[in-house]
């Protein structure tokens, strides 16, 4: 058999054997690799590298180590699972570098990590001075979590005492110019809702490269050809400032008119539609 030809086979082989073993041992193999994974890995690939290239080499030889280097990896993953303290002897343990807003110096030396180093993983983290940073943790990945001091983290409508509605998970219905009946489903939609909503935005079906729903029933859509300007929808902004619009008119019309029960009245019914407003503004704020 010709090398080129060997060399051919065994590759196909061996992107097989790696293939059902990346997938025995789960997507953890190219996520978020432990001490022992990332030495286990290391090793399987140049054995499968070797066997590959060297054509005088024993298949059989290669497929064992591999069987046996994927096999302790996944023995190893099963018993961290159930045992803390060999989890934290074969994935390392969590190390802080900032506590309580202070450096923690001996942690980078254990660590063999500089200031330049911390500095770093800050900046990757939008972070760029460490007086603002109130906790950070080195995890056994290697990524640093931060935790800002209170005063540095962003508003959050929670601190606001803002009520807003709960975001669902945007629905695909169009990829490249076909409908996904599913997603529709999912969306609560049919295609005589899109189709309608298409037409509003003055677009074709056919030149819909994506479309989605979000959580409060809005299509937006990506066009093939990005020359092209959509429009976005305004409905739930121009029903917003109608409702507004009516209820400053209520208020209006109480003090324009000299019949207290014509006052009441307005006045009423001007309350309730601010209760209105204040229940529809997460759905309508646009």
């Amino acid at each position: 058999m010709p090398d080129w030809l060997d060399v051919g086979l065994r590759s196909i082989l061996f992107i097989a054997i790696l293939f059902l073993m990346t997938k025995l041992l789960g997507s953890k193999q190219i996520s978020q690799l432990s001490f022992f994974e990332y030495i286990s890995g290391i090793t399987i690939g140049s054995v499968a590298a070797e066997v590959i290239t060297g054509v005088d080499g024993n298949i059989l030889h290669g497929i064992v180590v591999l069987i046996v280097f994927g096999g302790i990896t996944y023995a190893v993953d099963v018993i961290s699972l159930k045992s803390k303290k060999f989890r934290d002897i074969a994935e390392g343990k969590s190390s802080i570098f900032i506590k309580d807003g202070k450096v923690m110096e001996d942690s980078l030396k254990k660590e063999h990590y500089t200031i330049d180093d911390l500095n770093s993983l800050l900046r990757k983290k939008n972070v760029f001075k460490v007086a603002d940073v109130e906790f950070a943790v080195l995890e056994p990945n290697g990524d640093l979590n931060v935790l800002l001091k209170k005063e540095n983290q962003p508003i959050t409508p929670k601190d606001l005492h803002l009520k807003v509605a709960n975001e669902k998970v945007p629905q695909t219905v169009i990829m490249d110019g076909k409908i996904l009946d599913s997603s529709l489903t999912h969306a609560q939609k049919n295609r005589e809702w899109l189709d309608v909503e298409l037409k509003k935005l003055g677009v074709m079906l056919d030149n819909v490269f994506l479309a989605q729903v979000d959580s409060y029933g809005q299509l937006t859509v990506d066009l093939y050809d990005d020359k092209i300007n959509v429009p976005s929808p305004q409905q739930k902004p121009l029903l917003m400032t109608m409702i507004k619009k009516s209820q400053a008119d209520l208020e209006s019309f109480a003090t324009q008119t000299e019949a207290e029960d014509a006052k009441q009245m307005y006045l009423k019914n001007s309350k309730k539609l601010k209760e209105v407003i204040n229940l529809l503004t997460p759905y309508l704020n646009g």
